[in-house]
Parts: structure tokens; sequence; C-alpha cells
């Protein structure tokens, strides 16, 4: 080959190498889009407005001021776009939307409902469409199962068994250290959520030798809890367990007050751990456990903490609203491990993969999250995980819980 000739076809190849860049460049989404139905309205509204969707804007805002999500098949990053609808807390407007999101908005990516009955209703949808599912609040024993039926599902706060057999043990080391009683009341309120968690918990109580004198499951609409924690003050069991609702744990709590009922065990679910509920009643909080709780001392929790409070003027709860924001920093990773839109490569990162994240690092195994917390508790205005006592930074639990102040 002559010395012209060489330098043609260097010249040529690297016209090649430019256009081809060029035309990568070219094909590169203008944004990564990704759909959220989400109960902007109704009875899961407090809920999704507390724990997930300020994470999803947090998360967005975060990322996008970074310059976007790094897709390497583009060779640059692309910022996030989101396309939200209401789903009006109900199971037939939750699949509509993501139904609408799947086929009409076409959207690259899909954020999770609140709560459990939305997640295991729209779960058949993104199956189908191949779409990652990160149901981070959603509490399913179903959740193994479901995990293998819809291998695109990734299950973050474990199974209610899981957590009735954690509330179980955390007062039966109560009662092995002879500070407490057999006898405990229970309501739940009667949706897929409490329902499971009262039928795991009799299942689990029982076992432990528990006398249960109280079981009571309620409306989801219900406005007043007055006569119902009146037969239970009257009961006077040491310990009391509601599987409620954010809404429910605020009137119970409140109705407690009032009446000045004050088991040395006192038990609300969702809500317990959210910043409004120490908000509302204060000193009042200490002692009372929930479910869920973190890993309040590390670096990255403070830093998250700050973060929330900055762009939303509130701070997050303390249970799902964490693992939300993880999940959040799973699906980019995974993203930019695939580097590109490619749904089937993200799920296998999920599978697969390690994440660093505000948790710390997380493996899933079998699209199970099993670093969950199952029992926290309000100690000196923290609301911290005490069991597992396992994990790392979970607190001893501090017994009994102080009575309610005499202005409740």
């Amino acid at each position: 080959m002559t010395t012209r000739s060489f330098a043609i076809a260097i010249v040529a190849a690297i016209a090649g190498m430019m256009a081809s860049d060029t035309a990568a460049h070219a094909q590169a989404p203008k944004s990564i889009r990704i759909g959220i139905a989400i109960s902007l309205s109704g009875a899961n509204a407090a809920g999704a407005g507390m724990t997930v969707l300020p994470n999803y804007r947090l998360w967005a805002k975060e990322v996008n001021a970074a310059g976007g999500i790094m897709l390497t098949s583009a060779g640059k990053r692309v910022p996030i776009e989101l396309v939200e609808y209401d789903d009006r807390s109900n199971v037939s407007n939750a699949v509509e939307a993501v139904e609408r999101l799947i086929t009409q908005d076409k959207v690259d990516f899909i954020l999770p409902p609140w709560g459990t009955g939305l997640n295991i209703a729209v779960g058949p949808l993104l199956h189908r469409a191949g779409y990652p599912h990160l149901a981070v609040t959603a509490m399913s024993d179903m959740a193994p199962e479901l995990a293998k039926r819809w291998q695109n599902s990734f299950w973050m706060l474990g199974t209610m068994s899981g957590a009735a057999e954690g509330l179980a043990a955390t007062i039966a080391k109560l009662r092995s250290e002879g500070r407490i009683g057999n006898t405990i009341a229970m309501l739940s309120v009667a949706d897929q959520f409490g329902i499971g968690l009262a039928k795991a918990a009799r299942r689990a109580l029982s076992k432990a030798g528990f006398d249960i004198v109280y079981d009571r499951p309620y409306t989801v609409d219900l406005q007043d809890m007055r006569a119902i924690m009146t037969e239970v003050q009257q009961l006077n069991p040491e310990s009391f367990v509601a599987f409620s609702y954010p809404s429910d744990t605020m009137m119970i709590t409140e109705q407690a007050r009032a009446l000045s009922f004050n088991p040395k065990v006192f038990y609300t679910a969702v809500g317990t751990a959210f910043p409004i509920y120490k908000k509302r009643f204060g000193a009042d909080v200490e002692g009372v456990m929930g479910i869920g709780g973190w890993n309040a001392g590390t670096q990255q929790s403070k830093d998250y903490r700050n973060r929330h409070l900055e762009m939303t003027g509130q701070e997050p709860d303390r249970w799902a609203s964490p693992i939300t924001y993880a999940s959040l920093q799973m699906l980019q990773q995974a993203i930019e491990r695939a580097g590109k839109i490619d749904r089937a490569a993200v799920i296998r990162e999920l599978q697969t993969g390690t994440f660093e994240t505000i948790l710390g690092d997380v493996k899933l195994e079998n699209n199970l999250y099993k670093e969950t917390w199952w029992v926290g508790q309000w100690q000196n205005g923290e609301f911290h995980g005490i069991a597992p006592d396992s994990l790392p930074g979970a607190m001893p639990i501090r017994f009994p819980k102080p009575a309610w102040s005499a202005g409740g």
C-alpha cells in the first residue's frame, strides 16, 4: 500500500468512527421516561405522600442535577422525566393507569404504587410487559412465591410472618425476663395488609403462648376509634398491638391518650415511624413501638435525612422511605450497568448485582431484601430499629412505655 493510499484509509476509518459516534449520539433519548401510578387522593394518599412520592421526586431531582443517568451506549448522561397519574387509592384505577403508562405513554420504566394490595394488583401487568417491579411498600407472605412467578419483581419489605414473628419474639423476651404477662389485645385494618398481618400474628403469638384477649378487624374508612379503644381498655391487656394504617394509627394513639390507656407495650403499624407522628404527639411518642425502623446512626442515614428535609420540608419516615430511596439507587445503578434502556438487562442486574445505597451494600436474595426491620421504637426523639437485634444499629428495647402525659 502506498503512503497516499494508507493516509486515505486512515482518514476513511476516522470518518467512519466519527459517523458511527454521531449516529449513536443522535439516537440518544432526550429523557428517560419513568411512569408513576400513585395515590394522590383517597385512603392511601397519606402513606404515599409520606413514603414514596417524596423519594421519587427527590431522586429524580438529584439525578437530574448531576446530569442524568449515564447511558454508555449513547455516550452521555440522560435526564429523568416523570409521568404521573393518580390511582385514587383504587385497584381498578391503578391497573388502568399502569396500562396507560405501558401502552400509550410507552415509558421506559415504572415505579410502584403504595401499599401491598395495589402492588399485587399491578404485578401481572408489569410482568407481562417486562418492566422491573420494585415493590418497596408491599409486605406479603406470598413474596417468595411471587418473586418466582414474576421474576421481574423485587420485594423489599419482607413477609408478614417475619414481621409477626419478630414482634412476638420481642414481647416473648420481655416475658421470659419476668417483665410482662401473657395478655394481648389486637386490632387490624380489614384489607390485605391488616388481614395478612393479623393472621400471621395470631399464629406467632399463639405459638409463643400468649393469650389474645381481644381480636377485632375494623373497616378502612372507620372514622372514630373511641368505642373500640374503650372496649380494649376495659380488658386491661398488658400488650396492645394494632396493624393499622396512618390515619388509624393517629386515631388509635389519640384515643389511648384520651382514655389514659397505657399498656406496657403499645404497638401501632404504618404511620408510627412517620415524623408527623412525633410532631403530633410530642414527648408521648417515647417508648411507642411500631412496624419498621432504621439504623439512624450511619452517615448515609444522616445525609439522606438532611437532603429529604431540605427538599420536602419534612423528614422521611423511618421504615419504607429509606428502602424506597435505596431501591431507586439500585435502579439507577442497574440502568447504568446495562448502559442503555434495556429492561431485561436491568432486571438481570437487579437479580444478581450488589448495589451501594443509603442502607449500605444491598444484594437481593432470590429477589428478596432480607435485612428488614420488623420492630422499631421511639427513643429520645428517634425511631430506632430494635428487632431483629442482629441488624447493624439495633437498639435495646426501652421498657415499659412511659405513661402518657397528663395533657394527653
